[in-house]
């Protein structure tokens, strides 16, 4: 069987014309049965299935079982009711008494009717609900005893509130859901019963078939209301979500309607004044783009196959700005854009020369390229040039110079700091807001294929859970791969071989080998005094004065000036504190001029004191007068040379050796070294082999919080510790560098340049180097040649006998006699 509970509140169903009105009417001539004297009645079961009926509603069946058609047609004949009964599940096909709920509903049935389909079709209404209390009879037809259920009439004050909140509760279904019709909602307000309004209700809402069976089992109406209004209130919240869901669907699709018929009606004025629409003349735009830009194969074909793709796309999808961008990005690449080279030497050198002083090395090297490529213009290799320095020597603004020598554009990128492989390769197209990396970005801002392109601050790259950006750089820095560089966001090869790459750097420490393995490493060692002087002679100064704006009163610097700036104001291997100072004193030059005070046109050495306030910085003296036990060494630092002493004192003890000074592991184990060279010659230098077991020596070197590391101390530790034992004096115009062996060799060590300037401005007058380090005084200015006695030395010996003076000036340390020891036959005498 099966039912639609509404039918009977729909005024067009066809349900309602004459012929069910008489039907209807005939239901209610058939009279309820009697009870007995214990309430019970005896009549016909109907089995419902799935179908539950309430008591005072109407509604149609279908029957189709035999014994169902059999039962009717006896209860008509009888004029009699039948009781109704719902299966506990209805899914069992041939159900036993067992199956059924123990509450039915006495029913009065109307006339058979056949349908189409070979069923019957009558109308039933409902009477009360019935106990079932036992089955009488199964076969042909299901006959049962059953008690009738009274229901009270007569509604108190608790049960009438749950009348109206359960009538208000439907009001509201009724006016969200489409399915129930108005008339439900006034039938349900004039029940005055209880336990009928709640049946009523049951009927019309759309309820699961378990709440069904559940309501009809409830024998009290007050428990009933109280569970429709439950259930009502469920309904009418699923309901809201629904319409709320419904309102805003039928908005957006209203506003989709709405942007559709204005856009409709402006391609149509657009047609008539002969502009046409505006999206499809940005796509033929696009096309004429791609068919006219200089692209390689590949990459015009996937710039139409995008286009294609955003021409099949409506104007609004979110995937346009996607496409769009991608396009753009094809077509601002410069993919097949070069710029001539400059290939002329001399031009090349005079341009170097004018922007910077000294930098041989680099020059040179530009210049090679130049000719190179003069004499093989279709060179395709590039070289990739690593500037190594310290800060402030002039790096970056060489590449600039390059650039400018070979006519290229110049870009630049600092890469400090960056720790995502993303950075250099760019984003996949998958994420939101994807772009190329820093490579492609940079290549589309300089708009050739062949600009100079710096990569700055290359040692201060990091790495991450992101990836390892310096990684990612090995194929854009190899000139076997770079050639076809793929970009995560384009996935199109780009030709990088025709850049010129520059990298700089402060130090080589931090790169990762296989990218240091790449690079062409030039070095900047950073400038000397000297030089120092020069660059702030011909940029610094007026630079400087024209920043400052005093170009017409003729500002001139003394040498001494500078000299005393350079030593007392600034302690850097570049130019840049130099700059700042100077352009302090511009400054105040400027501002006395403003105020109308008279103003030096010429700064000397005492000015420079009044402009910048007190000493900032001070230099390392040389000793003044010969010592036992202090010598001084030539050390090397990123900023420039630096003399350093050397202190041994040697006292009772135990026979160790104590090193201090914040001195590092390489110049601990050089002092190691030094004093087994000593104790290996200890009878030919006279010192008594008992020193070594009985007494300490104690090496320090001053300035205890700079940190000194190295082997190039190593003759300056031996030749004061063997100063210390023997009482002879260290020379005081004699400074000293180099590594030292056990067998007393002396080896090459590096920074010769930095040392020999710093000996030469602490006034010392002879400098001891390595011998294998003479090929590096090519590198000296020629008045420092002329004004120091530079000596190289093979073995410790020659040190000795330049650095030592020969006569011992006091007596040499001896251990203290222990009160047990006898007093030997030499010390009697």
């Amino acid at each position: 069987m099966a039912q639609n509970d509404y039918d009977f509140f729909d005024e067009d169903n066809e349900n309602f014309d004459a012929a069910l009105t008489q039907r209807t009417e005939e239901l209610y001539r058939i009279p309820n049965q009697i009870p007995d004297e214990d309430g019970c009645i005896e009549a016909l079961v109907l089995p419902l299935g799935d179908l539950v009926i309430f008591p005072h509603m109407v509604t149609p069946i279908f029957v189709a079982r035999p014994a169902s058609l059999l039962a009717i047609q006896e209860a008509r004949q009888a004029g009699q009711t039948v009781i109704g009964v719902t299966q506990r599940d209805p899914d069992v096909q041939d159900p036993g008494p067992e199956d059924f709920l123990e509450v039915g509903v006495e029913l009065a049935v109307g006339r058979l009717l056949s349908m189409p389909d070979g069923s019957s079709s009558a109308l039933v209404q409902g009477r009360r609900r019935v106990e079932i209390l036992e089955f009488t009879r199964i076969q042909p037809v299901w006959r049962a005893r059953a008690r009738v259920i009274e229901e009270p009439t007569a509604a108190d004050r608790t049960t009438q509130a749950l009348m109206r909140s359960a009538l208000d509760l439907f009001e509201r279904c009724v006016q969200l859901d489409r399915s129930i019709p108005e008339e439900a909602h006034l039938f349900a307000l004039n029940i005055s019963e209880p336990g009928w309004l709640a049946d009523m209700i049951a009927t019309a809402v759309s309820l699961n078939l378990t709440e069904r069976q559940a309501l009809l089992l409830m024998s009290d109406p007050r428990q009933r209301l109280q569970h429709i209004n439950k259930l009502l209130a469920q309904e009418v919240d699923v309901l809201e979500l629904e319409d709320e869901i419904h309102t805003r669907v039928q908005s957006e699709v209203d506003r989709s309607q709405r942007e559709f018929y204005l856009r409709e009606q402006m391609k149509a004025i657009q047609n008539e004044l002969g502009e046409g629409d505006v999206w499809t003349r940005d796509i033929t735009d696009l096309r004429k783009r791609i068919e006219t830009a200089a692209l390689p194969e590949a990459a015009r074909t996937t710039a139409l196959k995008e286009l294609e793709r955003l021409n099949q796309m409506p104007p609004m999808a979110p995937e346009v700005g996607i496409i769009r961008t991608y396009i753009d990005w094809i077509l601002d690449l410069p993919w097949l854009v070069y710029t001539e080279d400059n290939l002329d030497v001399r031009h090349a050198a005079q341009v170097l020369d004018r922007d910077h002083y000294g930098l041989k090395k680099a020059k040179d090297r530009i210049l090679e390229y130049i000719a190179v490529r003069s004499l093989k213009p279709k060179k395709e290799r590039q070289p990739i040039l690593c500037f190594v320095g310290p800060p402030g020597t002039g790096k970056t603004s060489l590449g600039k110079s390059i650039a400018e020598a070979l006519g290229r554009k110049f870009v630049r990128v600092s890469l400090g700091g960056v720790r995502d492989e993303a950075e250099i390769r760019g984003h996949r197209r998958t994420y939101i807001g994807a772009l190329p990396g820093r490579i492609i970005q940079t290549m589309k801002r300089a708009g050739t294929a062949n600009p100079l392109f710096m990569l700055d601050e290359i040692d201060k790259l990091g790495q991450d859970f992101r990836g390892d950006p310096a990684s990612a750089l090995l194929e854009v820095l190899d000139p076997e791969q770079n050639h076809a560089f793929s970009d995560h966001y384009l996935e199109l090869d780009f030709d990088l071989s025709k850049v010129m790459f520059i990298t700089t750097a402060n130090t080589l420490m931090t790169i990762p080998p296989a990218l240091l393995d790449r690079l062409e490493v030039i070095e900047f060692p950073g400038y000397i005094e000297e030089e120092k002087l020069i660059i702030a002679n011909r940029f610094l100064i007026p630079r400087q004065i024209e920043e400052a704006g005093i170009e017409d009163i003729g500002l001139r610097f003394a040498p001494q000036a500078l000299q005393r700036i350079i030593r007392e104001y600034t302690y850097e291997a570049g130019v840049r504190n130099l700059e700042r100072e100077i352009g302090r004193i511009c400054r105040k030059v400027a501002r006395w001029k403003a105020e109308g005070k008279r103003y030096p046109t010429l700064i000397t050495a005492p000015l420079v004191g009044k402009f910048l306030g007190p000493q900032q910085f001070f230099q390392t003296e040389a000793e003044r007068a010969d010592e036992v036990g202090v010598a001084t060494s030539l050390a090397w630092t990123e900023n420039g040379g630096e003399i350093m002493a050397v202190e041994v004192a040697v006292f009772d003890g135990k026979g160790s050796l104590q090193m201090t000074g914040q001195i590092g592991e390489v110049m601990q184990e050089s002092g190691q070294a030094a004093l087994t060279y000593i104790r290996s010659r200890a009878e030919r230098f006279g010192i008594d082999f008992e020193v070594f077991e009985r007494m300490d020596i104690h090496v320090h070197m001053p300035e205890g919080a700079i940190p000194k590391d190295g082997p190039s101390a190593g003759i300056t530790l031996a030749s004061a510790m063997l100063s210390a034992l023997t009482g002879r004096p260290v020379r005081r115009d004699v400074g000293m560098t180099g590594e030292i062996t056990l067998r007393g060799r002396v080896l090459p060590v590096g920074g010769l340049r930095e040392k020999v300037l710093a000996a030469h401005r602490a006034g010392l007058k002879v400098v001891l180097i390595p011998e294998k380090n003479v090929k590096d005084l090519v590198d000296l200015p020629k008045r420092v040649r002329a004004d120091l006695q530079i000596v190289p030395v093979k073995h410790m010996d020659e040190v000795v006998e330049r650095a030592l003076l020969p006569e011992a000036a006091i007596e040499p340390p001896r251990p203290r006699r222990r009160p047990e020891e006898p007093q030997s036959q030499e010390d009697g005498e």
